[in-house]
Formats: C-alpha cells, structure tokens, sequence
C-alpha cells in the first residue's frame, strides 16, 4: 500500500534517503576552516570537479597538478547482488579521469580503498581487476592503495570502493570555465546509462517498488535489469583530449551526482546562464523505465540522474560545427543541446 502510494505522489531521491541539499549545506558551513587549511599553490576555492595545485606556487617544481577522490556509491549493491565485481573497477577509475578531464588533466596515477566486512579474495580480487582494467583504459597508473577489514561496521558480503587520482595539465592551461561568454554554444557526449549516481532511488524503483531482480527483463532493456545497471561508466579522455589541442573549448562538465542543473553551474562565471534542450540527445532506456515506475518528475530526474547527458563541453560560436566533425570522424557521438546566455548564474532546462 504505502508503495503503491509513493507511486501517485511520485518518488524523489529523499525518498531513497539521499537529499542532495543537506549535503550542499553542510559542506557550505564547513567551507571557512577547509579553506584555512590552504596554501601557496592552491589555484581555486572548492566547488570543482578537481583541486588544483601549481606546484611552482608552492616552490616544488614546475607544473599543475589536479586531484580528484570519488566513489562508486551504491552501485556497490547492485554489484553485490549479480557478484559481478570488474566492472564497478572500471566504473570508478573512468568516473575520476573525467572529473580531472574537465579542468585539461591529464591522468598520472591511482590510489585505491576498499573496505569490507571480512576479506573476501574472489571479490577482492574482481575489483582489482576492474581498476587495472580501467587504469590501463586510461594511461594511468594503480599506484597503490588501501585494503580495510572491519567487521561490525561492514556486514558479511559488505564493501565499498573509493579512489584518489592525480593528473597533470600540460604547460598549465587549466580549464576553469572563466572564459564562458554569453553565444558560447554546449555540446554534449553521451552518457552509457546511469554511470555511478542515482542508484540509491534507481533501486529503490526497480527492486523495491516494482519487484524487479536484477536478473529480470523489463521492455525496453536489451538485457537484463542488472545488466542495464552495471552499464560501465564512460570515460571520455581519448574523445576529448584531443580536442584540446585544436579547439578552444572554454568549459567542461562531467554530469554526476546533481545532474545537469548541479553540474553545470559549477564552471559558470557570473552573469552566465546555460539555457540546455534535454531533448537534445537520446535517452538510454533504463532511465524511461526508472521514471515510469517511480513517477518521478521530470525535474527530479535531471538533478538526480544524468539523464544521457555523459560530458558537455562549452565552445566559442563559430567553432562547435568543426569541434563536432572532428568526434564523428573519431566515431564518437557527440549532440548541440544549448548555449550560454546573459542572466543569473544556472541552468534553464526545457523538456
């Protein structure tokens, strides 16, 4: 009954025990004392994709460097329950390079953190893989890490999976999106499912409302429902990187937790408004099906999903066109969905 009730009202992310908002606050009234701790070297205030660091600034050698930690979050439980466990590996390695992407990065190395309830080698050893796998994928190396027993915090079968990279900007030409004028057009470079956000509502949709196992069809999917959810996040280095050199692409944004309305505004300079087509790009079948089940609202589900929005980049007017042919010669996907407009700083999404 109370299912079927949070159908009709339609279910948010809150309602899977995630609010988005506490988090922004609370991180908002710890910013003063995590901004005390900076020093010589630290070229921009929190809120990006990465932190960045001169190291010259910092009187230790030449160069920027940008860091990144993430995690897979509960992605982790889907990957329980097929005990498939490479692929979450990969996930986690690709979801870091593209965080450090976004400011001109270059990845150099990766360290690991995987805490269980009680060590379980074939698991273990699935992750290691995937992260190998994905390292490899990306030119970076798996430099180390951190394997953590702890019974009683973790339950038997329990783990988590988080991960710090560390890149390198060429000749320090950082992407800040400071140079985001009013006519710069967006593009965006597909997403291959739900990535590594959402899953919390995603699952309580899919396995607790409707009933599904991940070993289930539902119309639309290809696969299986677990095997829509386990869809490897995309890394999007060898599809951008290039671009680097022949374009001048003045911002970028990995569409993450927070979706586009979250992500977008990070990299927006004051003054300028995204106005973004979500119709623009096509929309991987788990998402309608997530949204169908759930009653979820449109505007719920672009904060909290990506929505097939994997990677946008904002380029001058007059450049987007060849910016363009250059991916589809590569054979990468890539759609115009917007442009920068004069107004308060955001994101005005038409469905």
């Amino acid at each position: 009954m109370a299912g079927r009730e949070n159908q009709r009202k339609g279910l948010t992310y809150k309602d899977a025990g995630v609010d988005i908002d506490k988090a922004a606050r609370a991180l908002g009234e710890m910013k003063d004392k995590i901004l005390a701790t900076h020093i010589p070297g630290v070229l921009h205030e929190l809120g990006s994709f990465g932190g960045i660091f001169d190291l010259e600034k910092a009187g230790a050698g030449k160069g920027v460097l940008v860091a990144s930690t993430d995690g897979v979050g509960t992605k982790v439980r889907v990957a329980q329950r097929m005990r498939v466990y490479d692929t979450v590996g990969r996930d986690l390695a690709n979801h870091c390079v593209n965080d450090i992407l976004v400011q001109g990065a270059r990845p150099l190395f990766f360290l690991d953190y995987v805490a269980m309830g009680s060590l379980e080698p074939p698991v273990l050893q699935g992750l290691v893989e995937g992260l190998v796998l994905g390292c490899r994928d990306n030119g970076m190396a798996l430099l180390g890490g951190e394997t953590a027993e702890m019974p009683g915090l973790y339950q038997q079968g329990d783990f988590d999976l988080v991960g710090t990279i560390v890149g390198y900007v060429p000749g320090g030409k950082v992407i800040t999106g400071e140079e985001i004028r009013p006519g710069d057009k967006v593009l965006a470079l597909p997403s291959s499912g739900l990535h590594t956000n959402g899953y919390s509502l995603a699952q309580k949709v899919l396995f607790a409302v409707a009933g599904l196992r991940p070993e289930d069809r539902a119309r639309g999917l290809e696969g299986t429902v677990g095997e829509a959810l386990l869809a490897v996040h995309r890394s999007y280095l060898h599809a951008v990187f290039p671009l680097l050199e022949k374009f001048h692409v003045h911002g970028m944004a990995h569409i993450t937790g927070g979706g586009i309305p979250d992500n977008l505004p990070r990299i927006l300079p004051a003054g300028c408004k995204a106005r973004i087509d979500a119709g623009a790009i096509p929309r991987p079948a788990i998402f309608d099906l997530i949204l169908e089940i759930g009653g979820i609202s449109m505007e719920e589900a672009y904060r909290v999903f990506n929505m097939g929005f994997g990677f946008l980049l904002v380029v001058p007017p007059g450049e987007e066109e060849a910016l363009a042919r250059d991916l589809r010669k590569r054979g990468e996907e890539v759609f115009p969905c917007g442009e920068i407009v004069e107004g308060e700083k955001g994101v005005d999404l038409s469905f």
